[in-house]
This record gives structure tokens, C-alpha cells and sequence, in this order.
């Protein structure tokens, strides 16, 4: 059962084409799945030249690393804080540019370590169940006050 973009928007940041990512197509308190065509349209903030770079896969993941916050918090009655990107690691990129690709992408982020604050994320993103881009993520928590 897939959650469209007007119920999880709110929960993040990024609005208008800056939001990527389409719908939520699985999660849980570990994990979730996303997917989206963000890639093949003219108006995605993240082109230059015409292209779109693999490299923005990153930004794809750190995307779904708020969603599935935003979720896991709204599941527990809260509202989640905003978090800045802090670190990529072991960023594996396997094609070159993104905007020539037919059909949806699909965004996966799993929770690695969480708590105090900060966490740590996997992301994965693939194309018709090839490999795109794969990496980790640390995310700290905006302070407040």
C-alpha cells in the first residue's frame, strides 16, 4: 500500500520540486522504501546543463533518511526536529547521470544507529532492481533555543 507525497510532505523540509521523492511504498520502525519519476522531470532543482548526476543520488537518500523521521516520529505522537546532514561515507556510485533513465527510481534508507540526537543511515537507490548509488549517513539533530 503505497502513502502519497500529501501525507508525509509536512513532515519535512523540502517543498515544491526540491521535494524528490514521490511515494512511500513500505515502512517500519528500521527502514523505508520510497519511490519516484523526480528524475526525469525538467523542473528538478538539482539539474545543470540538462543533466542530472548520479551524485544527487546522495541528496535522494538523505531525503528518505527525513521521511522515514518524520514517519517513526508522527507514529509516536511527535513531531520530529529538523537534522542536518552531516557526514557521507563509503558513497559507491555506479552510472554516471540519472536523467536519462526511463521510469521510477526506488529509494531505500535504513536506520543503522539512532538516538541523542544523531543517527546513521544506509541508503540504496536503484532503477528496475539495478544498483545506482550506495552509501551511509550521519544526521544530527538541530538544536533548538
Amino acid at each position: 500500500m503505497s502513502i502519497p507525497r500529501d501525507d508525509w510532505s509536512a513532515l519535512i523540509p523540502h517543498a515544491g520540486a526540491m521535494c524528490l521523492l514521490d511515494d512511500v511504498v513500505a515502512w517500519d520502525a528500521g527502514s523505508v522504501h520510497l519511490r519516484t519519476a523526480s528524475h526525469r522531470r525538467d523542473d528538478n532543482p538539482l539539474r545543470s546543463d540538462g543533466r542530472l548526476r548520479a551524485l544527487h543520488l546522495c541528496e535522494y537518500g538523505a531525503q528518505a533518511m527525513a521521511v522515514h523521521g518524520g514517519l517513526v516520529a508522527r507514529a509516536s505522537g511527535e513531531v520530529a526536529r529538523p537534522g542536518y546532514l552531516v557526514s557521507l561515507r563509503e558513497v559507491e556510485l555506479h552510472v554516471e547521470r540519472i536523467d536519462d533513465l526511463a521510469g521510477t527510481l526506488d529509494v531505500h534508507a535504513e536506520r543503522l544507529l539512532g538516538g541523542d540526537g544523531s543517527w546513521q543511515y544506509r541508503f540504496r537507490v536503484e532503477h528496475r532492481g539495478d544498483t545506482l548509488a550506495t552509501g551511509r549517513a550521519a544526521v544530527m539533530q538541530a538544536r533548538t533555543g
